[in-house]
This record gives structure tokens, C-alpha cells and sequence, in this order.
């Protein structure tokens, strides 16, 4: 049995992530939801898989208790101890999914805080400018009238129109 837990993977990188410790973060998640919600979720996701972390644990004990060395079981137990190792399996693959999930929210963040230095900024600061809500560049003077297009009489037309 490895001595970290999932939940203790979760809260190591939660921590490491956002940079205080889980306590405080926690209180954060609580009172302030709206200014980080990417550590709400994360929050949501850590609280998830402590009910599972928990159950793991269930898991583990009943089936240790049920395959203890020098124990007979009885004739019925084999059927608890398959359901006991099956449920220890699901347990443990939610237990996977959720470490994984705070990865992906641990991704996001990250992705987030370098969007504002990546391509995007530029591109947005781009399409700004060609709105026209961008201030005008320095060498064109303000209200200056567009030169008007030169308007010609075009060509008769061969026939009717249909």
C-alpha cells in the first residue's frame, strides 16, 4: 500500500499551485467564489475525492479483515470478498479520475495566466485596431475627409433587363 494517498497528491498539488496552504485556500474557495473559480473547482474536485479517499480506505480494511492470514472464511464470504475487491477497484479509478480532473483544473489555471503574454494578447490587440476603437496612429490628422470616389456614367446597356 503506497504511503500517499490520492488525496494527499490532490492537496499537494492544489497547494503548489496556487502557492498557500490548503486551509487557507479552502476558506477562499468559501468566501470569495467568484475571484478564483478555477480554485473552487478544484476545491469541489478535492472534496469529492476525500468521501472517495474514505471509502478506499473502507474498501481496504474490510477486505484485509476478510483475507487476514490464518482466517478460514466462511461459505458465504467469498462472495463479500470479490464484492469487497470490486467495489476497492471503482473506489480506486474514481479515486484516479479525480486526481486527474485537479490536474486539468492545475492546467487551466496555468494556461490562464500565460494567455495575457501569448499570441492571443497580440491578435486581440490586433483586431482592436482594425475595429477602429483603437486611438489614431500618429502621423494621420483627426477629421480629415476621406477623398471622394470619382463617379462616371456607365455604358448603355445593350438590351432589356429581364
Amino acid at each position: 500500500m503506497p504511503d500517499t494517498t490520492a488525496l494527499d497528491q490532490a492537496t499537494s498539488m492544489i497547494e503548489k499551485a496556487w502557492g498557500q496552504p490548503i486551509e487557507a485556500l479552502e476558506a477562499l474557495a468559501v468566501r470569495r467564489p467568484c475571484d478564483d473559480p478555477l480554485l473552487r473547482s478544484a476545491m469541489h474536485i478535492r472534496t469529492a475525492l476525500a468521501i472517495t479517499d474514505n471509502a478506499v480506505t473502507v474498501h481496504q480494511d474490510r477486505l484485509h479483515a476478510l483475507t487476514r492470514p490464518g482466517y478460514v472464511p466462511a461459505f458465504y464470504e467469498p462472495d463479500r470478498i470479490v464484492n469487497s475487491a470490486a467495489d476497492l477497484r471503482v473506489a480506486l479509478a474514481e479515486s484516479v479520475t479525480y486526481v486527474q480532473s485537479i490536474r486539468r483544473v492545475v492546467e487551466a489555471r496555468e494556461a490562464a495566466a500565460t494567455a495575457d503574454r501569448g499570441p492571443a494578447t497580440h491578435l486581440s490587440r490586433a483586431a482592436v485596431a482594425r475595429s477602429g476603437l483603437a486611438p489614431p496612429s500618429p502621423g494621420r490628422v483627426p477629421d480629415q475627409p476621406a477623398p471622394a470616389a470619382v463617379v462616371s456614367r456607365s455604358a448603355p446597356s445593350p438590351g432589356p433587363r429581364r
